[in-house]
């Protein structure tokens, strides 16, 4: 399937109320880039590509004019099952992700056959410059490490990312609720030493009290910090 094809396709589901709603909840994407596809419309059409081999020079196209097209190319990345392949195109695309929406896409599922590998490679994402790549790193270890092997080891990754980026602080509150959710004996202590960046700090305790896997008491004692 061509870049053109490909288009015509994009544009041939388009859902205009859609395009107006992205165009709002992701503020720094230009709207007129925005088609207005729908994630399950996205996911099929990125089933139908993985096993079409033009659909390497789709990847390969990049930066993408289209907001969609960055959300199709993350979908993609999720259908593949090869380890190195995986890397390989992570590597190339995330320096193109410039919004949450596509970046929170990325949700590769063969990322927890070969973690400790993929471990190295988080480590690499949390310091670069770059702040999508640092969201990616610490959605990753919020989906794959909070583990009873590696929780501590997550927990100290995560509170030592010093970015001030609005979007890699809010991950990095969303991982620290998760924490406390899934793994409470662990990470209660960095909030009861107050984490590194006091304005994680305050949205982790706000995103606490809305959860509904953290009981009232713990909610309660949270505050209180």
């Amino acid at each position: 399937m061509t870049q053109r094809d490909i288009e015509r396709k994009l544009f041939a589901l388009r859902d205009g109320g859609y395009a107006a709603m992205q165009s709002k909840i992701v503020p720094n994407v230009a709207p007129e880039t925005v088609i207005g596809v729908r994630i399950p419309e996205l996911r099929r059409f990125a089933k139908e590509l993985k096993n079409d081999p033009s659909t390497v020079l789709f990847l390969s196209r990049l930066p993408h004019a289209y907001y969609d097209e960055n959300v199709l190319h993350a979908l993609i990345i999720n259908e593949e099952r090869d380890h190195d392949l995986l890397m390989e195109k992570l590597r190339a695309f995330l320096p193109f992700v410039d919004n949450w929406a596509v970046c929170d896409t990325i949700k590769p599922k063969i990322a927890k056959t070969r973690r400790e590998e993929f471990l190295e490679s988080l480590k690499l994402w949390l310091v670069s410059e770059r702040p999508y790549e640092v969201r990616f790193a610490i959605g990753m270890l919020m989906s794959h490490f909070l583990d009873d092997e590696h929780v501590n080891e997550a927990l100290e990754l995560v509170n030592g990312v010093k970015s001030g980026e609005y979007y890699v602080q809010m991950m990095q509150a969303w991982f620290f609720a998760t924490a406390l959710a899934k793994q409470y004996e662990a990470a209660i202590p960095y909030l009861e030493r107050g984490l590194e960046d006091p304005f994680v700090m305050a949205k982790t305790k706000s995103k606490c009290s809305d959860s509904f896997r953290i009981s009232s008491d713990k909610k309660s004692y949270i505050k209180s910090l």
